[in-house]
């Protein structure tokens, strides 16, 4: 199992956040968020991609094996801003 997976946030809703937040000044454009999955819930950034024109949220292999995530899986998540 890797270190680290990346989700995709969804376009329309990435788009939104981009629109209330994407000012960003922080590294590589990254937004703090609060992150729930599952009973799991932290802290982490949320980072724009280019080519997705979406953000991508790094699931650490902790978070994972906590939920029981393989790659390939669909999650649904909860943001915090």
């Amino acid at each position: 199992m890797a270190a680290w997976y990346f989700a995709y946030l969804d376009t329309k809703k990435a788009a939104t956040i981009k629109a209330n937040h994407g000012k960003s000044k922080r590294g590589f454009g990254s937004i703090r968020v609060t992150v729930t999955l599952g009973k799991t819930k932290w802290k982490t950034s949320i980072f724009p991609d280019k080519h997705s024109g979406s953000y991508v949220l790094p699931l650490k292999s902790a978070v994972r094996r906590a939920e029981g995530i393989d790659a390939g899986d669909t999650v649904t998540i909860t943001l915090e801003i």
